[in-house]
C-alpha cells in the first residue's frame, strides 16, 4: 500500500471513533507519570545537557516525534482501544523503577520511566497502535543514559589499538594501563578520550537508520556491526595520530591536532563514511509504507472501558513510590561519632601524601581517614564512610563515588590486586603518582565484598524488604614507590587489621 492510497481515505484523526477520550486518557495517565517521576526526568534531561557523552539525547524525543508523523497516514485508519493486558507492561515499568530506585541505580529508574510511558500508551491504545508505533516506542529507550560502564574497558581497548599502531610505526613507546609512554610524552587516554561517546550516539544513529533505511535485518545486522566497528577502530587511530604527531613535532602541536579532529566534527566524519559505504545497499524506497493498518486492524484485540484502564494504570505507578516510602521510615541509626581505628603495630603519622588524595562519597553520614605506619616504614592511607541509609545522591557505589573523585587530578588507570572479598583498583595523579587502592563494602549485617553490582543487589533488598539500610565503605591504600610496594604494605596492614567484618560491624553500630 502506498502513501497516496493511505491519504485518499481522508479520515482524520480526532474524527474516528473513540480516539479523542483515549488519546485524552494516554495524556492525563502519561502526564502523571511525568509529574510523579519528576525528579527523575529531571535527571535525566540534566544528565543530556551537562554530560557530552550523552548529548545526542536531546535529539531522540524529536526523532520520535518525527518517527511518529511518518506513520500519522496509516495510524488515522486504525481504531484505538482500551487494553488491559498492557498494563502489565507498565506494571513491569512500575517495579523496575522500585528496584532501581531501592538499589541506587539511576539508569534503571530512567529507562523503568519509558518503560511506564509505554505500557500506557499500549495499554490506553490498544496493540494495533503499539505495534504500528512499535519502533518509536524502542526508540524512547535511547533518552536513557546508559553506556557509562563501558568507558573504563574501552580506555584500555582504545590504548591497545594506539600502542598496536605505535609499534607497527615504529615509535618507540611503553603502556601501563591507560598511560602510554614515548620519548616524547606521557600520554593518558581519558575517560573523554575513550570514545564511549562516539560508541554511544553511533548506536543511536545506527539503530535509526537500520529502521528507515533497511528492510532485511541481514543488512541491518551487518550495518550495525560495521558502523559500530568503524567507531572504535577510529577512535584508535585518532589516539595513535595524536600520539605521533606529537613524537613528530611537539606535544603542543599533538594537543592542537587532537583538538581538530575531537569532538562531533570526528563523529561527523565517521558517519559520512559509514553512510557512504551503506548507501548502495539501502533497500527501503522512499515512500514505503511502515505498516498494514488494515492487517494490524484485522488482528487488533477487542477493548475494555478507557476510564477503568486509566485508573488501573494511575494505580499501578502511585503504589511503587509509596512501598518505598513505607520502608524508609525502618532505617537504623548510626553511633553518633565515628572514630579511626587502633591497629597493632601501626602508628597514625602526619607524613605528607605525594599527591593528595581523598576518596569521594557524597552525602555520607559519617567520613574519617588517617595515615598510620609501620615499623618497616610502611605507609597506608585509610578511609572510612558510613551511610544510615542510602537514596539518590547519597549512595554507596555510583558515578563519581569512590577511589578516583572525578572532580580531582586522580584517575583510574588499572585494576589491582585485592582480597577475593573486596575491589583492587590502580589510579594516577600528576607526576606521576600511582596509588593503589583495595576498597570493601558492607550492606548491613551482610558480609565485606568488592563488587559494585553485589552492593547494589543488597542495598535493593534492604530497601525493598525493609531490612537494616546501613552501609560502610572502607577503603586502604598505599603509594607506589621505589623499593616500597603498594600491594606489600596494604597486606600487612590487612593483616594487622584482622578481620575487615568487625570494623564495618563497629563503624555502622552493629556490634
Amino acid at each position: 500500500m502506498s502513501d497516496r492510497t493511505i491519504a485518499s481515505d481522508h479520515v482524520p484523526l480526532i474524527a474516528l471513533t473513540g480516539w479523542r477520550r483515549y488519546l485524552i486518557a494516554l495524556g492525563v495517565v502519561a502526564f502523571a507519570i511525568l509529574s510523579l517521576f519528576l525528579n527523575d526526568v529531571w535527571s535525566m534531561v540534566s544528565i543530556w545537557w551537562k554530560a557530552s557523552t550523552f548529548g545526542h539525547c536531546l535529539f531522540i524525543p524529536f526523532l520520535i516525534a518525527w518517527l511518529v508523523q511518518q506513520r500519522l497516514g496509516g495510524l488515522r485508519q486504525l481504531q484505538p482501544v482500551a487494553w488491559a493486558p498492557g498494563l502489565l507492561w507498565l506494571g513491569a515499568g512500575a517495579f523496575a523503577w522500585l528496584l532501581g530506585a531501592a538499589a541506587g541505580v539511576a539508569m534503571i529508574r530512567h529507562g523503568a520511566l519509558v518503560v511506564m510511558l509505554q505500557g500506557a500508551t499500549i495499554a490506553l491504545l490498544g496493540p494495533a497502535v503499539a505495534r504500528a508505533l512499535l519502533f518509536p516506542l524502542f526508540y524512547a529507550f535511547f533518552m536513557v543514559p546508559f553506556g557509562e560502564e563501558i568507558v573504563p574497558p574501552l580506555q584500555l581497548l582504545t590504548a591497545r589499538l594506539a600502542m598496536l599502531l605505535l609499534d607497527l610505526s615504529g615509535v618507540p613507546a611503553h603502556m601501563e594501563g591507560i598511560f602510554i609512554t614515548t620519548p616524547t610524552g606521557y600520554f593518558e587516554v581519558a575517560e573523554a578520550c575513550s570514545g564511549a561517546k562516539f560508541l554511544i550516539a553511533m548506536t543511536a544513529y545506527g539503530a535509526l537508520v537500520c529502521n528507515v533505511c533497511f528492510r532485511s535485518w541481514n543488512r541491518r545486522i551487518l550495518f550495525m556491526t560495521g558502523a559500530l566497528g568503524l567507531s572504535v577502530l577510529a577512535n584508535g587511530v585518532r589516539a595513535f595520530a595524536t600520539i605521533l604527531v606529537a613524537h613528530l613535532t611537539t606535544v603542543d602541536a599533538a594537543v592542537g591536532f587532537d583538538h581538530v579532529v575531537y569532538g562531533w566534527v570526528f563523529f561527523a566524519i565517521v558517519m559520512f563514511l559509514v553512510m557512504a559505504a551503506a548507501w548502495p545497499f539501502f533497500d527501503r524506497r522512499p515512500g514505503d509504507p511502515w505498516f498494514d493498518p488494515r492487517a494490524l486492524q484485522r488482528e487488533g484485540a477487542g477493548g475494555g472501558p478507557v476510564g477503568k484502564v486509566a485508573g488501573a494504570a494511575l494505580a499501578l505507578v502511585i503504589a511503587a513510590p509509596l512501598w518505598l516510602a513505607a520502608t524508609a521510615a525502618t532505617a537504623a541509626g548510626l553511633p553518633p561519632v565515628l572514630e579511626m581505628p587502633s591497629v597493632a603495630g601501626w602508628t597514625r603519622t602526619s607524613t605528607p601524601q605525594a599527591y593528595p588524595w581523598i576518596p569521594r562519597f557524597d552525602g555520607a553520614d559519617h567520613f574519617v581517614s588517617g595515615r598510620y605506619r609501620n615499623g618497616r616504614g610502611q605507609v597506608v592511607d585509610l578511609a572510612i564512610a558510613t551511610y544510615a541509609r542510602q537514596e539518590d545522591q547519597r549512595e554507596l557505589v555510583g558515578f563519581g563515588q569512590g577511589a578516583a573523585d572525578p572532580d580531582s587530578e586522580w584517575v583510574w588507570s588499572s585494576p589491582a590486586r585485592a582480597p577475593a572479598d573486596a575491589r583492587g583498583e590502580q589510579i594516577t595523579a600528576p607526576g606521576p603518582v600511582v596509588r593503589h587502592v583495595v576498597s570493601f563494602y558492607v550492606v548491613g549485617d551482610r558480609a565485606p565484598t568488592g563488587s559494585k553490582a553485589t552492593v547494589k543487589l543488597e542495598t535493593m533488598k534492604a530497601r525493598l524488604l525493609g531490612q537494616d539500610q546501613r552501609a560502610v565503605a572502607i577503603l586502604v591504600s598505599a603509594e607506589q614507590g621505589e623499593g616500597h610496594p603498594a600491594d606489600s604494605a596494604i597486606s600487612a596492614f590487612l593483616t594487622d587489621l584482622g578481620d575487615v567484618r568487625v570494623l564495618a560491624d563497629r563503624s555502622i553500630g552493629i556490634r
